[in-house]
């Protein structure tokens, strides 16, 4: 994800032995018993690696907890993005003075039915997707994207975002997307100034798309 994220990011990609790692006392509490040995493992490289990124930024090493919707919840003063797929974590942290918040997503490069593509993808988006150059699974970098857009959007704005409430466009020579939010959305947000745009970048390479956005200071 480095090469997706501005140098005011630390970002940290897991090794081997990440996915192993030891967890801090209050992340254990996160996982219960009951967890089953997928979920034990990307949640504990992830964390393993949201405390490597805070560790580049200077910042001593802090449990990154999940709240009850399973989001990551950050030490004060930190803003920050996790995500796993098969094979693939990573983290990425930053102080809340140098970005207003941050989102990532990484997918495995495959095709996806009809059917998923109803529920990701607006009319529109469907058919941009048609025309983009052919050997990319568009749809799923849309997806992924999207991922990434609420990422970015939850911890600003507090509420959901729908696939649907997100029109993206996508730049396949620059590696660039702009996800514009519906205005019925905006409308509902319950706080001052919700993004109303959202810019990023992808990249499709070793069987992986992975999408990376951050939003500025106001």
């Amino acid at each position: 994800m480095r090469d997706l994220l501005p140098p005011t990011v630390a970002v940290a990609v897991a090794g081997p032995d990440d996915w192993a790692g030891e967890l801090l006392a209050a992340e254990q509490a996160c996982l219960g018993e009951q967890a089953v040995q997928t979920r034990r493992r990307d949640f504990t490289a992830g964390r393993v690696c949201a405390r490597r990124a805070m560790a580049s930024l200077g910042l001593p090493p802090t449990a990154v907890p999940a709240a009850a919707d399973r989001a990551p919840v950050w030490p004060a003063g930190v803003i920050g993005s996790i995500t796993h797929t098969t094979g693939y974590c990573a983290a990425a942290a930053a102080r809340r003075t140098d970005i207003r918040s941050v989102g990532m997503d990484a997918e495995q490069h495959r095709e996806i039915n009809a059917g998923v593509r109803r529920i990701v993808l607006l009319p529109e988006e469907e058919e941009t997707c048609a025309r983009l150059p052919a050997g990319i699974s568009w749809p799923v970098v849309l997806f992924s994207a999207k991922e990434t857009v609420y990422k970015v959007w939850y911890p600003v704005v507090g509420s959901w975002l729908d696939f649907h409430d997100a029109r993206l466009e996508v730049d396949p020579d620059a590696g660039t997307f702009t996800a514009r939010i519906a205005p019925a959305r905006l409308d509902a947000a319950d706080v001052a100034d919700p993004p109303s745009t959202i810019s990023g970048r992808f990249v499709v390479a070793e069987g992986l798309i992975r999408t990376a956005a951050v939003l500025p200071l106001r």
